[in-house]
Parts: structure tokens; C-alpha cells; sequence
């Protein structure tokens, strides 16, 4: 028997199959834009593993906060008598880089809010006093990361050799729960700062001075 055709006739060929419609790209959008990708080596044994940034370096307007709801129901509490305080503190947490760090001097914040200078220092002492605030050098502060945290990736500053923030380092993201290690370990962090940072720490009841008056 032959194993061909019969007849000795080619073989039908099959239709050719449908093609398909290519669907076109979407257009790009203000949250992301185009992608051009791009190809890594890896050398041989190892992988790498791709993940969505977290929303504090991602959030609209690249500014996300984490904020503790315990502190912020504290804070109305303990400045109730004097809500200055509570305006000094709104404007520091909108003011912080990645890692809490606030760069900016006594007088920056006098103008920004149009108090006189000797106002807003009293406003810091006391947000010191209580361990929200810490002053890591001359124009920068730290907010304690156990009460409000600005995520995402620190960018080195400009002293950064000289003074190195509590904080992640350069081009690290930044992690609560690192911070607030550091800042435990840290023996120049002050008393308060530290206490705010313990785990569990119980935010005592209170309030402070005058209210200030606007110049």
C-alpha cells in the first residue's frame, strides 16, 4: 500500500487561519504615562521579582501621609486650650519629606503662616516637649514616624555627609518600623521623642499655655 495521496495528488492545504485584529494601545494617562520597558541581565542562579511602588510614592501629587488616628484624637485633646499648637503641627505634617524630615527654620514657618517668629519657637518647644518633634540639626526636624510619616524613597540632602538624618539612607525607601528602631537606639534622640516611639506608648492627657496671638 502507498502511503501518499490519492491519486497521486499534493496534499489539500488548510485554509489559511483568520487574522487577527491587533488591538491598539491606550492612550497614556497623567498617572503613568508611556512605558518603554526595559531588559535587565541577570547572571546565571539568579531572579528578579517586579512590584507596584506603595501608595506614599505614588499618591496623587507624589505627597501621601500616614498619619496615627490615636495621635491625631490626642492632639485635639492636649491643645484644645491652645490650638496655635494644632496649627503649627497641621502645617508640619504637610511640610514633611520621605522619613519625616521637615527642612525648613523657625522664621520659614513664621512666614509661611504670617506669625511672628517668637510664636511659632514656643509652638516647637512645646511639640518637642512632648516628643512629637525633634530637631535634628539648625533648619531640620524630625515629626516622630509613631505619629505622622511621610513613605517613599529619601532624597539625599545637601549635608548629608556631614549630618546624616535619623532616617533611611540615600535612595532607601523609607520603613516605619526602621525608623522607629533607630530612634530607640538613638542616644542622642531626646527622652519624650523616644517615649512617643516605644511600642505601646500611652499618650498621656493634657494641655498647654495661652493661645497665640496673631501679629
Amino acid at each position: 500500500m502507498s502511503a501518499g495521496p490519492p491519486d497521486g495528488n499534493a496534499a489539500r492545504r488548510l485554509p489559511d487561519a483568520p487574522r487577527r485584529r491587533r488591538r491598539p494601545k491606550p492612550p497614556p494617562t497623567s498617572y503613568g504615562g508611556r512605558s518603554s520597558g526595559s531588559t535587565i541581565d541577570l547572571p546565571a542562579g539568579h531572579a528578579a521579582q517586579v512590584y507596584p511602588l506603595p501608595s506614599a510614592t505614588g499618591f496623587v501629587g507624589q505627597a501621601f501621609s500616614m498619619d496615627s488616628l490615636e495621635f491625631m484624637r490626642w492632639a485635639a485633646v492636649r491643645y484644645d486650650s491652645d490650638r496655635f499648637i494644632l496649627v503649627v503641627l497641621l502645617t508640619l505634617m504637610g511640610s514633611q519629606a520621605p522619613g519625616g524630615i521637615i527642612e525648613a527654620t523657625h522664621d520659614d514657618i513664621a512666614q509661611h503662616l504670617g506669625y511672628s517668629r517668637s510664636h511659632i519657637s514656643r509652638a516647637f518647644n512645646v511639640l518637642e516637649a512632648d516628643g512629637a518633634l525633634r530637631r535634628v540639626q539648625r533648619g531640620v526636624y524630625q515629626l516622630n514616624p509613631a505619629a505622622s510619616l511621610r513613605g517613599g524613597l529619601r532624597e539625599p540632602r545637601k549635608d548629608e555627609k556631614r549630618t546624616k538624618a535619623a532616617g533611611a539612607g540615600p535612595g532607601e525607601r523609607v520603613e516605619q518600623l526602621d525608623l522607629l528602631r533607630q530612634i530607640l537606639s538613638d542616644p542622642s534622640a531626646p527622652e519624650a521623642f523616644r517615649a512617643m516611639a516605644s511600642p505601646g506608648a500611652k499618650l498621656e492627657a493634657g494641655s498647654e499655655g495661652p493661645e497665640g496671638d496673631k501679629r
